[in-house]
């Protein structure tokens, strides 16, 4: 008879983390080719219901259908990008006054450098020179690689994607031959639930980065700014990166209104437009939206877009969430990862409402469920177990 032993914690946990330098190394070596791929499942679970229609309602042919579908992606992608250099180009227009506000900030911060560090013009301009020298062919070869790799994930994205729905079917008959029949139930629950998840997380997302960008269009247009519209587009954009995109979109618009005024009194209307509009996102929009589609705690989704970041700068931060619901889907479907689930997800106390403001409830602490359970049925015996110790 084969005795099974169980290995102690300190030897599975030492298994983990080597797995974890395994799975994060694999990562950093192969992003450039990973990176495709990845971006690619997240739009073809959002883009299949759209190829089905085609295909079921409207009788297009399946691959006809599909392809219809990406092309509707990337004409909504192509629209965008057509809109962002339409309002760039008009903000191009008036070159000589940006130019003029530029050396006139330029000039400023001199004189403050010059007043406080005791440096003068020619001082700074050297340093800046020794600080700078050497490094143009550098910037320029950096430049000209990211926009090599832009643009072939632009070409690789959607064929990935036509692909991924294509070969669906072929994708699930390979996981079903992989897995035993035994856990065919649990297999088919945590592909329904990776699908409804990343679709309501990802249209969540557009409707979250729409809303942001016409509040923030609206706010700036109250405020007298120029470039509202794109500056309310950008900053749409980049709130699709949590914590961090906001920030980067509050310090572009705080930039491009230094080079577009010389008046520094608009940036404390930035800031009040941006309090007021990330005040509405988080308590209404990401609450309503996005994290009633992805239970994730905070301190996993700031690691995790870090970890995401150093791995593929900003793509890695957009993937980061998404995946991680992903991975806590599985783990909470399996029985020996489900603790790691639970540490990814989030469990604090219900809200309550203040003043019609929502805020998390943080009142008498109370031990856990599962605590509490497991103290009531093993801390007190019960009195058959008693008489049985007696006698022993």
């Amino acid at each position: 008879m084969t005795k099974i032993t169980s290995q102690p914690f300190y030897a599975k946990f030492a298994f983990v983390l080597l797995s974890l330098v395994i799975i994060f190394s694999v990562l950093w070596i192969g992003r450039g080719v990973i990176m495709p791929p990845m971006f690619a499942l997240l739009f073809a679970i959002l883009l299949d219901p759209i190829a089905k229609f085609l295909n079921k309602k409207a009788r297009f042919p399946r691959v006809l259908s599909i392809l219809v579908s990406v092309l509707l992606a990337l004409l909504v992608l192509a629209g965008i990008i057509f809109f962002i250099s339409w309002q760039v180009t008009d903000m191009m227009s008036d070159w000589q006054k940006i130019k003029q506000n530029v050396n006139t900030h330029i000039d400023n911060l001199q004189n403050y450098i010059w007043r406080t560090v005791n440096l003068n013009k020619t001082e700074q301009e050297q340093m800046l020179d020794e600080a700078t020298s050497g490094s143009g062919s550098s910037i320029v070869g950096s430049t000209l690689l990211s926009i090599t790799d832009a643009l072939m994930n632009f070409v690789l994205v959607p064929i990935y994607i036509f692909l991924f729905i294509l070969y669906k079917d072929h994708f699930k008959k390979f996981l079903c031959k992989v897995f035993k029949p035994m856990h065919h139930p649990v297999l088919k629950d945590v592909l329904m639930q990776v699908r409804v998840s990343i679709r309501s997380y990802i249209s969540g997302l557009m409707i979250q980065m729409l809303t942001v960008s016409v509040l923030t269009t609206i706010g700036y247009m109250i405020i007298g700014l120029d470039y509202a519209i794109l500056l309310g587009v950008i900053t749409g954009l980049l709130n699709l990166i949590p914590y961090v995109g906001i920030m980067t979109a509050a310090v572009l618009s705080m930039a491009a209104t230094l080079t577009g005024s010389a008046e520094v009194d608009v940036i404390i209307g930035i800031v009040v437009v941006n309090i007021i509009v990330q005040f509405i996102d988080n308590n209404l929009l990401v609450p309503m939206i996005v994290s009633s589609k992805v239970e994730i705690n905070a301190m996993v989704s700031i690691t995790g877009i870090i970890i995401g970041g150093a791995l593929g700068g900003v793509a890695g931060m957009f993937l980061a969430i998404p995946y991680i619901a992903i991975t806590k889907v599985v783990f909470d479907r399996i029985p020996e990862l489900n603790a790691w689930g639970y540490l990814m997800g989030d469990d604090l106390p219900k809200t309550f409402e203040w003043r019609k403001i929502r805020l998390p409830y943080y009142g008498p602490d109370t031990q856990p469920a599962e605590f509490i359970h497991y103290t009531t049925t093993h801390t007190q015996p019960e009195p058959k177990q008693e008489e049985d110790e007696k006698q022993d």
